[in-house]
């Protein structure tokens, strides 16, 4: 393998650029969280609910356990290598160029999506509050919002995501809290702790279960965004690591806590209302209409972290793959 420090675009004795490190260990953990999103199985709860047969949480720890594998992986391979790129660089210099070159291109693409479909889902969501307003000037306003803070720079879109998650962890909270004293006044302390949506034997099937499984490791997808800030952190042979980990481990365990609480409060789940907003449903039956539009502003918000981080991975891996000089000449700079 190369060495780290040496880039297949640099000219020899001329100085190669680089970010600096200004970010901890806390800034890299919440960027990744506000990348996957706190709320991520809130979209696809109903949906998996139905897949797994009732069974979610359960797929979301089995997914867990397979992705903290991933993440080991991908920490392991930032001490290495503790530069912009992520996959993109991994892939190009401890296995081909050409393979870093496919996967840079790839993994541009995703992040490009990304943003433009946080911006969409997160106009249609805020014109549901505000009808009056023109699609096309909510859509504006949101991806401008998301550019303007990356433009101010890194330290600006971690004070960002920490106002961000903040906000998100709270409403969170609230809705822990509100489940809990709904399940203990239903069915006491029964109704707060029960092994059925680890394991109803009702329905419980192995088949069901892992293919249901696939469909719930889509509640970790971005947490190798992570990685693409390797040069921005302090430490990075240290930080990348935990923090890719630990990031797979706070979405596995809160996400399965509201999943839990949620299969407790509707534990049918052949009654769904609709399947693909189930969520709602249930946050609407613990906490009423105040929290259901609460859990609405938070799905905004969460879309503009996610857009927001989306459009740092892109910077960034656009920033490595620049400095290999891997971009057409005619879309260089001069």
């Amino acid at each position: 393998m190369s060495d780290p420090s040496v880039y297949s675009g640099a000219k020899a004795g001329t100085a190669v650029p680089h970010l600096r490190r200004v970010l901890t260990l806390w800034d890299l953990i919440f960027y990744g969280i506000v990348l996957i999103m706190p709320i991520a199985p809130v979209p696809m709860f109903g949906v998996a609910q139905v897949l797994s047969q009732g069974h979610f949480v359960t797929t979301i720890l089995i997914a867990m356990l397979a992705m903290m594998l991933t993440a080991v992986s991908y920490g392991r391979m930032a001490t290495l290598y503790p530069t912009a790129g992520s996959a993109y660089t991994y892939v190009g210099r401890g296995l081909n160029p050409h393979l870093g070159f496919l996967t840079g291109w790839a993994m541009f693409l995703d992040y490009l999506i990304q943003p433009l479909l946080n911006g969409i889902y997160g106009a249609l969501t805020i014109q549901r509050f505000f009808p009056f307003v023109p699609y096309a000037a909510l859509a504006a306003a949101f991806v401008g919002t998301m550019t303007l803070l990356n433009l101010r720079g890194i330290r600006a879109t971690a004070r960002a995501n920490i106002v961000l998650l903040s906000i998100m962890c709270t409403v969170i909270g609230v809705f822990i809290v509100l489940a809990v004293r709904y399940l203990f006044r239903l069915e006491g302390w029964h109704g707060v702790f029960s092994i059925r949506p680890f394991y109803d034997p009702k329905t419980f099937n192995p088949r069901t279960i892992w293919t249901a499984t696939s469909f719930a490791a889509l509640t970790y997808i971005g947490f190798d965004g992570v990685t693409t800030l390797a040069e921005d952190v302090e430490n990075p042979k240290r930080n990348v690591l935990l923090a890719t980990v630990l990031v797979c481990l706070f979405t596995g365990i809160v996400g399965g806590l509201e999943v839990y609480l949620g299969q407790r409060v509707w534990p049918d789940f052949r009654s769904f209302l609709n399947a693909e907003t189930a969520f709602m449903d249930v946050t609407r039956r613990v906490g009423g209409l105040l929290l259901f539009q609460a859990l609405g502003i938070v799905l905004i918000l969460a879309s503009v972290g996610a857009g927001l981080t989306g459009q740092v991975g892109a910077a960034r891996l656009l920033f490595g793959m620049g400095r290999d000089n891997v971009p057409p000449e005619a879309f260089r700079l001069p």
